[in-house]
């Protein structure tokens, strides 16, 4: 199993769901984590919460879509701790609404953060991942990301890209530089994500889901990506599809 104790994490979308709840179990397993987000205040209160409980982080004021902001971040984590093993590239949107509404602005702005946001952090760890000719990136792809469904025309396109992109990443890097990549799909997760639905009927649709089957919590997605960073470092967990048991599409 990998030893995590004094390994350092950059987690984005941290200031919520998944990313906080992740950040947390890397520091209870010892890991040091770059906490990335665009929200410093929650960032700030999830460093104190897992300072107090004996870990070690820092908060990072990062938007991925900012290409600047994001080599800023990355450049104060790596100088902070001195290294940068883990990326865990989890910053998302998902407003749900047929092609036909024509919400521009969401689809640009899934574009920006899914798909966009996500390369500019894999291009400033990569080269300090190469130089240490190790590290493990995990992208947050999503069932969206192999499946497809009315009302996420954009976001499945995003998703598709990520677990693409990621694939391709993990051929390229893996056997040359030791990197490990993961595409991670989960299926639905009690987040912050439906609170970006601005369709009234799809929020509806939403918020009924959760009545009909019991949603994965994130605790359940950071207990995933740990079984993956902790596999021998011959083994690279390339996908983690994690579903509800209750969830049937």
């Amino acid at each position: 199993m990998m030893e995590l104790t004094d390994k350092v994490a950059l987690v984005t979308g941290a200031s919520s769901g998944i990313g906080a709840a992740t950040a947390k179990k890397l520091a209870a397993h010892g890991v040091k984590v770059g906490l990335a987000a665009r929200r410093l205040d929650r960032l700030q209160a999830l460093a104190q919460e897992i300072e107090a409980a004996g870990g070690a982080a820092i908060a990072l004021h990062m938007d991925v879509t900012d290409q600047a902001s994001v080599s800023a971040g990355v450049a104060t984590l790596h100088a902070t701790y001195g290294r940068i093993d883990i990326a865990f590239n989890n910053a998302g949107l998902m407003p749900i609404s047929d092609i036909a509404s024509l919400k521009l602005e969401e689809w640009h702005r899934m574009v920006d953060v899914n798909i966009k946001g996500l390369l500019n952090t894999v291009a400033a760890v990569l080269p300090i991942m190469r130089a240490q000719n190790a590290g493990h990136m995990i992208n947050t792809s999503s069932i969206a990301g192999r499946k497809t469904f009315p009302g996420l025309g954009v976001y499945c396109a995003t998703k598709h890209a990520v677990a693409a992109f990621s694939d391709i990443l993990r051929m390229e890097v893996a056997p040359k530089y030791n990197i490990r990549v993961t595409s991670l799909q989960p299926g639905a997760v009690e987040s912050e994500l439906f609170e970006h639905i601005t369709d009234a009927g799809y929020r509806a649709q939403m918020e009924q889901l959760k009545k009909q089957m019991t949603f994965l919590k994130p605790g359940d997605i950071a207990d995933a990506i740990l079984y993956a960073l902790q596999a021998p470092d011959h083994v690279d967990v390339a996908e983690l599809f994690v579903m509800p048991t209750a969830q049937p599409w």
